[in-house]
């Protein structure tokens, strides 16, 4: 995995959450590419309501009957790094909208880069 400063590209995929890619949804298959190519991190966010293209508004309102909410999958890396994994992008999403962003990172650790001391369940304390 990329550890990463400075300025960065932010790539986000629009999709719906029924979308799939051979039997799995669509934004896992983005994810779980995104983390063979080794970029620095990937989210998936569910939103609650939304349209694109179709007009159609979906929504998690009680009383509607669309169940297929829009996500959006968030990829931060060096623009060469986001670039390279355009192409998957092409062959993956047929619906949707895809948009990079110029960024900057002004922090990007984990726990394993965090001092501190584990407890016994493995949890670190600062």
């Amino acid at each position: 995995m990329t550890r990463l400063t400075g300025r960065a590209l932010r790539l986000t995929v629009f999709v719906g959450e029924n979308d799939t890619w051979h039997h799995k949804p669509l934004y896992s298959e983005i994810v779980h590419r995104a983390h063979a190519a080794g970029l620095a991190g990937a989210s998936v966010f569910r939103g609650v309501e939304g349209f694109g293209a179709s007009s159609l508004i979906h929504t998690s309102r009680l009383l509607s009957l669309s169940e297929d909410l829009p996500v959006a999958v968030v990829i931060v890396d060096t623009e060469p790094r986001v670039r390279a994994f355009l192409p998957q992008l092409d062959e993956l999403v047929t619906e949707g909208l895809v948009t990079l962003d110029d960024c900057e990172v002004i922090r990007h650790t984990s726990q394993e880069d965090t001092p501190g001391e584990t407890d016994a369940k493995g949890k670190r304390s600062l």
